[in-house]
């Protein structure tokens, strides 16, 4: 008997779930939006509800929690400051939801994502689904480009008449 068993198996075995499941969420929290199959947006949207509350939390241990359950690890390459932050900025899905996500959802007691079912996949009759956020987050603060001194001057300075 199945009673109160509400896993969904998606024919895998646990780890290998778990390990879809971090991927679906992270790809969500970088994207967000991601397009897969309503079953596994069905499966994938506690996992992400629960994140948005630890992020909410904001604690040191919420964030050692969510890098857990996301599988998030970090840099073993070594990379330059610059880098380092522009990856922190594009890639680290842990700071991505703390410092983007989260604030969004902060008077927000729960519901913080959405299913809409698309058509059927051509291929398999698959039914697909969208998963997203409700509120959209805000976007990544980009560096201004670097503009040389010399262009700021001239496009500042008032033309001389002749």
């Amino acid at each position: 008997m199945r009673h109160l068993k509400r896993t969904a198996k998606l024919g895998r075995t646990s780890s290998h779930r778990n390990a879809m499941l971090a991927n679906l969420v992270s790809s969500l929290i970088k994207h967000n939006r991601i397009t897969t199959t309503l079953a596994k947006a069905r499966a994938a949207r506690p996992v992400a509800e629960k994140m948005v509350t630890l992020g909410k939390k904001g604690t040191l241990h919420a964030r050692r929690l969510a890098a857990a359950r996301l599988r998030a690890r970090g840099r073993s390459l070594e990379l330059n400051k610059e880098q380092r932050r522009k990856w922190r900025q594009n890639e680290d899905v842990v700071h991505i939801l703390f410092d983007r996500i989260a604030p969004v959802f902060k008077n927000r007691p729960g519901g913080y994502t959405r299913i809409i079912k698309l058509g059927e996949r051509r291929g398999d009759v698959a039914k697909m689904a969208i998963l997203e956020w409700v509120e959209t987050p805000a976007p990544a603060e980009t560096a201004p480009a670097a503009v040389p001194a010399s262009a700021t001057e001239t496009a500042d300075a008032p033309k001389e008449q002749k």
